[in-house]
Protein backbone atom coordinates (compact mmCIF):
# COMPACT_ATOMS: atom_id res chain seq x y z
CA UNK A 1 0.00 0.00 0.00
CA UNK A 2 1.11 3.68 -1.00
CA UNK A 3 2.16 5.70 1.89
CA UNK A 4 0.29 9.13 1.29
CA UNK A 5 2.59 12.52 1.75
CA UNK A 6 0.55 13.13 5.06
CA UNK A 7 1.91 9.97 6.36
CA UNK A 8 5.22 10.56 4.97
CA UNK A 9 5.79 13.82 6.31
CA UNK A 10 4.18 12.58 9.84
CA UNK A 11 7.61 10.09 9.99
CA UNK A 12 9.95 12.34 8.86
CA UNK A 13 8.70 14.53 11.64
CA UNK A 14 8.74 12.00 14.26
CA UNK A 15 12.03 10.80 13.22
CA UNK A 16 14.11 14.07 12.85
CA UNK A 17 12.17 14.71 16.66
CA UNK A 18 13.22 11.37 18.20
CA UNK A 19 17.06 12.31 16.71
CA UNK A 20 17.05 14.93 19.06
CA UNK A 21 15.85 12.95 22.26
CA UNK A 22 19.57 13.35 23.97
CA UNK A 23 22.05 10.29 24.81
CA UNK A 24 21.18 9.05 28.09
CA UNK A 25 17.10 10.30 28.05
CA UNK A 26 14.05 9.19 27.17
CA UNK A 27 10.68 11.03 26.27
CA UNK A 28 7.68 9.76 26.29
CA UNK A 29 5.38 8.97 22.73
CA UNK A 30 2.82 12.08 23.76
CA UNK A 31 5.59 14.05 24.38
CA UNK A 32 6.81 13.60 20.62
CA UNK A 33 3.75 13.99 19.44
CA UNK A 34 3.26 16.79 21.05
CA UNK A 35 6.54 18.63 19.82
CA UNK A 36 5.62 18.10 16.10
CA UNK A 37 3.03 19.16 16.74
CA UNK A 38 0.06 16.42 16.65
CA UNK A 39 -0.64 15.81 20.77
CA UNK A 40 -3.64 13.87 19.35
CA UNK A 41 -1.64 11.30 17.86
CA UNK A 42 1.36 9.40 20.44
CA UNK A 43 -0.27 5.79 19.39
CA UNK A 44 0.87 7.24 15.83
CA UNK A 45 4.59 7.83 16.98
CA UNK A 46 4.38 4.50 18.39
CA UNK A 47 3.35 3.02 14.99
CA UNK A 48 6.33 5.24 13.11
CA UNK A 49 9.05 3.85 15.88
CA UNK A 50 7.52 0.13 14.93
CA UNK A 51 8.31 0.48 11.12
CA UNK A 52 11.82 2.16 11.64
CA UNK A 53 13.67 0.77 8.76
CA UNK A 54 16.47 -1.75 9.36
CA UNK A 55 17.96 -1.00 6.73
CA UNK A 56 21.36 1.05 7.00
CA UNK A 57 21.14 2.49 3.72
CA UNK A 58 17.39 4.23 4.44
CA UNK A 59 17.49 7.79 5.61
CA UNK A 60 15.55 6.89 8.43
CA UNK A 61 16.64 3.87 10.20
CA UNK A 62 17.69 1.81 13.81
CA UNK A 63 20.95 2.76 13.76
CA UNK A 64 20.54 6.58 13.60
CA UNK A 65 17.35 7.37 15.05
CA UNK A 66 17.53 6.24 18.63
CA UNK A 67 14.02 4.53 19.22
CA UNK A 68 14.85 3.14 22.27
CA UNK A 69 14.82 6.68 24.14
CA UNK A 70 10.58 6.63 23.61
CA UNK A 71 8.51 5.17 26.31
CA UNK A 72 5.18 5.35 27.04
CA UNK A 73 3.72 8.51 29.66
CA UNK A 74 4.50 6.37 32.75
CA UNK A 75 8.18 5.70 32.65
CA UNK A 76 7.21 2.48 31.13
CA UNK A 77 8.66 0.58 28.88
CA UNK A 78 5.98 -0.52 25.80
CA UNK A 79 5.69 -3.92 25.93
CA UNK A 80 5.99 -5.27 22.12
CA UNK A 81 4.20 -8.98 20.53
CA UNK A 82 7.68 -10.10 21.54
CA UNK A 83 8.92 -10.41 24.93
CA UNK A 84 12.34 -9.56 23.73
CA UNK A 85 11.20 -6.25 22.35
CA UNK A 86 11.12 -5.06 25.56
CA UNK A 87 13.90 -6.20 26.97
CA UNK A 88 15.94 -5.09 23.84
CA UNK A 89 14.84 -1.60 24.46
CA UNK A 90 15.51 -1.76 27.97
CA UNK A 91 19.37 -3.03 26.67
CA UNK A 92 19.45 -0.39 24.82
CA UNK A 93 19.04 2.60 27.23
CA UNK A 94 21.10 0.63 29.61
CA UNK A 95 24.01 0.52 27.52
CA UNK A 96 23.26 4.46 27.82
CA UNK A 97 23.71 4.68 31.36
CA UNK A 98 19.80 4.85 32.00
CA UNK A 99 18.99 2.41 35.01
CA UNK A 100 16.05 0.88 34.05
CA UNK A 101 14.14 -1.37 36.69
CA UNK A 102 11.61 -3.90 36.84
CA UNK A 103 8.11 -3.47 38.82
CA UNK A 104 6.11 -5.72 40.93
CA UNK A 105 4.17 -7.07 37.72
CA UNK A 106 7.48 -7.59 36.05
CA UNK A 107 7.38 -4.00 33.79
CA UNK A 108 10.33 -2.51 33.07
CA UNK A 109 10.42 1.62 34.60
CA UNK A 110 12.55 4.27 33.62
CA UNK A 111 12.54 7.25 36.44
CA UNK A 112 10.93 10.04 34.20
CA UNK A 113 12.49 12.64 36.72
CA UNK A 114 16.06 11.59 36.50
CA UNK A 115 16.14 10.22 32.54
CA UNK A 116 12.69 12.54 30.91
CA UNK A 117 13.38 15.23 28.69
CA UNK A 118 10.32 17.20 28.18
CA UNK A 119 11.50 20.81 26.17
CA UNK A 120 8.78 22.92 25.19
CA UNK A 121 9.92 22.87 22.11
CA UNK A 122 12.79 20.89 19.80
CA UNK A 123 16.34 22.19 20.07
CA UNK A 124 16.29 22.47 16.24
CA UNK A 125 13.41 24.83 16.39
CA UNK A 126 14.69 27.05 18.63
CA UNK A 127 18.10 26.96 16.48
CA UNK A 128 16.10 27.98 13.88
CA UNK A 129 14.31 31.16 15.59
CA UNK A 130 18.28 31.86 17.27
CA UNK A 131 19.45 32.27 12.99
CA UNK A 132 16.42 34.38 12.30
CA UNK A 133 16.94 37.12 14.90
CA UNK A 134 20.58 37.59 13.67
Amino acid sequence: MARSDEAAAFSCAVYDAVQQIPYGKVTSYGHIAKLIGTPQRPRQVGVCLKHLSQDAEAMFNHNNVPWQRVINSKGIVSPRSQPSGARNQAAALQAEGVTVTTGALGELMVDLLEYGWFPDELPSETEDEAGEDE
